[in-house]
């Protein structure tokens, strides 16, 4: 038997700028971003975190940007905000042993140009028709699925991994009493079926607490669509919670309403409200 020697790699993780990381709200890839990155330097790796400039994660952070888009109504140009960022990654390809980046397709391009390995984790869903031929052109990137459904649509990438997201130990508390009203938590948006969360509640005649964030993206359907909804008796809309207020919110829940109408490629509030209860 001997000891493995650990080599201790220069990595480079790459975030998206719409959330700080971790956010300081919502934001499910931001937040993994801050945990894989916290993790990586636990087990003494040299993390450089390229994110907004109002990132906290306990990493040497580089930004281009200094604040998250969403909270100064930059979102919508994120297309165009996020190409310093990713140039000034690639241009010091050199100083890293990896790049790990979590802006879908937008690195692919970058990485054809350098010889440092790098690797992509898809976030989002990869059904939109418009967007298959992308991912296909570059068919070579190297790319990480976070649930083996999420590859269905391009199986022939070069996935070289399935990795589920996962929680620090320690992030929430458990919660052992039976809950006196249902959940809704996460973001406003047809896909996720706000509507049909409060039909359900309304159905069974429980309480329904939906704590989410509306982009701006979203905002005429929350108006024309959902907030008639919220005067509904019983249905209370409490809008975005802190990571701290998880536990009470979901772990006072007599159950999480998860009413997805689209592919979800994992849903990490699924795994957060376990945490939180049985149930």
């Amino acid at each position: 038997m001997f000891e493995q020697v650990r080599r201790r790699l220069r990595i480079a993780q790459v975030a998206p700028l719409y959330e700080s990381v971790p956010p300081k709200l919502y934001g499910g890839t931001e937040r993994v971003v801050a945990y894989l990155t916290e993790e990586l330097i636990r087990r003494g790796h040299q993390v450089t975190l390229f994110a907004s400039g109002d990132s906290t994660a306990a990493a040497c952070i580089k930004a281009t940007h200094p604040t998250s888009l969403r909270t100064t109504q930059l979102a919508s140009w994120g297309s165009s905000l996020h190409l310093p960022m990713l140039s000034e990654v690639f241009d010091n390809a050199d100083r890293f042993d990896v790049i790990h980046c979590h802006l879908d397709y937008w690195s692919f391009p970058f990485a054809r140009m350098v010889r440092t390995p790098a690797v992509t984790t898809l976030h989002g869903r990869l059904d939109i028709t418009e967007l298959l031929d992308v991912y296909r052109y570059y068919s070579e990137a190297a790319v990480v699925s976070i649930s083996n459904a999420q590859r269905e649509p391009l199986p022939e990438l070069n996935w070289v991994g399935t990795v589920h997201h996962g929680l620090p130990t320690d992030q929430l508390r458990f919660h052992s009493d039976t809950g006196k009203y249902l959940a809704f938590l996460g973001r406003i948006a047809p896909e996720k079926r706000p509507d049909l969360a409060i039909a359900i509640a309304r159905r069974v005649e429980i309480p329904l607490k939906i704590a989410a964030k509306v982009d701006v993206a979203d905002r005429e359907y929350f108006e024309s669509r959902i907030r008639p909804l919220l005067e509904t008796e019983g249905v209370e809309f409490i809008g975005e919670i802190s990571e701290r207020e998880k536990s009470e919110f979901l772990g006072n829940a007599m159950a999480l309403l998860f009413p997805v109408d689209w592919p979800e490629p994992f849903g990490l509030v699924m795994i957060e409200a376990l945490a939180c209860a049985r149930r």
